[in-house]
């Protein structure tokens, strides 16, 4: 089964008002949504499973929304949360008095059964944070190697909140240009990977005895190719880290991770990734990038289908 995963940004709120909305009735928009994703057949769909992550605000209307159709009718798509926070609520202990912080617990409690953790957008804000206290962070190479291992580790803490609430967890990784390097790839590779372990085994660290039914799959979001302009990477390019990544966590816990395309699927890739063999799947945030951007289900679907037909010639 290929494992699609959304991330609707900034969908609670109109485009008035500076979001993406496209409705001045976020909540019927997201029902609408929801709606359509059934009626495509996606909550009854063997190849493909769909998981929306979503911002707190819409959590609640878009689960209600797929809770009004029937179970073997939604039984394919799911409901997550744009990440959650480090400490969690105890019975008998802290009450969750974590305020302006979604606690993993409450986001179950929502309907959740996904999160997604280390998203290079949170793992950029970990660093502001960290830039604000020490501004030398990006001058000094030993004080940014230890920032960066500090950011690993507040991820790694949300990833075992996630699974002890009994939330599946998609985690992101990804090098940025400077970790990267110049040259050719050939010369790059060797650096991609060292990034690449550090986060793995560090972020997913006393996480894998935590399993036990959910699931864990790691995203990889190639931040050096991620805005307006930016030139995204060829099929070498994730085959190579699609493979990697999957024999780091072989290597380290002899399990095989479904490991997805976090940089962006769209109509543009969608072919190119769907032949790569050992992907197992994609990331979208936009199903349109020009002119009104957004999201629609049935470019969505598209997508999708662009994305399944190449499998079949891989």
């Amino acid at each position: 089964m290929e494992r699609i995963f959304i991330n609707l940004k900034r969908f609670e709120v109109p485009i008035e008002r500076g979001g993406v909305c496209p409705s001045q009735s976020p909540g019927e928009w997201i029902s609408s949504v929801i709606r359509q994703c059934v009626e495509l057949g996606y909550g009854d769909n063997e190849a493909v499973r769909l998981v929306f992550f979503l911002p707190e605000a819409l959590v609640v209307t878009a689960k209600n929304s797929l809770d009004s159709f029937p179970p073997e009718k939604r039984r394919t798509l799911e409901i997550g949360c744009q990440g959650v926070f480090r400490e969690d609520i105890r019975p008998g202990g802290n009450f969750g008095a974590f305020t302006a912080n979604l606690p993993a617990t409450a986001a179950a409690n929502l309907g959740c059964t996904w999160a997604i953790i280390g998203h290079s957008e949170e793992r950029n804000d970990k660093m502001g944070v960290l830039r604000e206290f020490a501004p030398e962070i990006d001058d000094d190479s030993s004080l940014s190697a230890r920032a960066l291992v500090a950011v690993d580790r507040l991820v790694n803490q949300e990833v075992l909140r996630a699974l002890e609430a009994d939330l599946n967890v998609l985690i992101c990784v990804g090098e940025t240009a400077a970790e990267r390097g110049d040259g050719g790839f050939a010369s790059q590779q060797r650096r991609i990977e060292k990034v690449l372990r550090r986060q793995i085994l560090t972020g997913l660290e006393g996480a894998w005895h935590l399993l036990g039914e959910k699931q864990i799959v790691i995203g990889y979001e190639p931040i050096w190719a991620i805005g307006p302009g930016k030139v995204p990477p060829g099929k070498e390019y994730v085959q190579y880290v699609t493979e990697r990544i999957k024999a780091i966590v072989r290597e380290d816990m002899g399990l095989e991770v479904p490991v997805v395309y976090g940089g962006g699927l769209k109509k543009e890739n969608a072919g190119m990734l769907g032949s790569i063999t050992r992907l197992d799947g994609g990331l979208v945030a936009l199903t349109r990038f020009t002119g009104q951007i957004g999201f629609d289900p049935q470019e969505l679907d598209e997508i999708i289908q662009a994305y399944l037909g190449s499998r079949g010639d891989s």
